[in-house]
């Protein structure tokens, strides 16, 4: 606690006399102090606010370049369902590349939808509170990124999920996927299925972005070369 609030205080418990103009300088320098620790509040959450800006930018600048995400540790690969799909239409004349076909779509669309993500995420990180950020700058070293998937990650995907939609449609990979599922469809004695993709490249582009956005607050914490602001070297200092 400030100086000046606990001298306050400390006079009123213990009862001793004081001069009206001594308590209303006390006041005073306790008004000031509680204006410092608000400044401190705007400071951290701003700071941390920042953190995850520079992570956001980072994020989408490496995963929406050419092959971003399908030469990277966040490939998106096919899903589980699909790929029993793609096993049996593989052997089918005219499908044998389907799976290389397929997989190289979903990452087009991932990186297409990544460079429109960043609004999206702006918008959720301000959302943040002070209380929020005090006790996430005193977390671990993924923190901020944690509250933000935890508090976020729904209404990031419901966001997000009309851009990875038209991102696969740029690429035609839903239309391709329904040719795929119909010649499997005429399979004899196979169980019908139509699984979407939709979901599944949602679901892997948003963990890549938040992957990389993790690595980037974990940098600013630990690294001085990578707070390359005076607000974040003050608050991560």
């Amino acid at each position: 606690m400030n100086k000046s609030i606990f001298v306050l205080l400390f006079f009123v418990i213990v009862n001793v006399p004081m001069s009206q103009a001594q308590i209303n300088d006390l006041l005073k320098k306790a008004k000031g102090s509680v204006a410092v620790l608000k400044g401190e509040d705007v400071d951290v959450s701003a700071g941390l606010k920042e953190a995850l800006n520079n992570g956001i930018e980072a994020a989408v600048s490496q995963l929406s370049t050419k092959n971003g995400y399908l030469e990277s540790p966040y490939k998106v690969l096919i899903p589980s369902d699909a790929q029993k799909i793609i096993d049996k239409v593989k052997m089918i004349p005219g499908f044998q590349d389907v799976e290389t076909k397929l997989v190289n779509q979903m990452n087009q669309a991932a990186e297409i939808a990544a460079k429109k993500a960043t609004p999206i995420f702006l918008n959720a990180i301000k959302q943040m509170s002070f209380a929020d950020a005090k006790s996430i700058l005193t977390g671990t070293e993924n923190a901020a990124t944690t509250y933000l998937s935890t508090t976020s990650r729904q209404p990031l995907y419901n966001e997000f999920l009309p851009v990875i939609q038209s991102s696969l449609d740029e690429v035609n990979a839903r239309t391709y996927w329904k040719t795929v599922i119909d010649a499997y469809n005429k399979i004899p004695f196979v169980k019908k299925m139509n699984p979407e993709l939709d979901a599944h490249v949602n679901n892997k582009a948003l963990d890549g972005l938040f992957a990389l956005v993790a690595i980037k607050e974990k940098g600013i914490r630990t690294d001085v070369n990578q707070r390359t602001s005076d607000l974040l070297k003050k608050v991560f200092g």
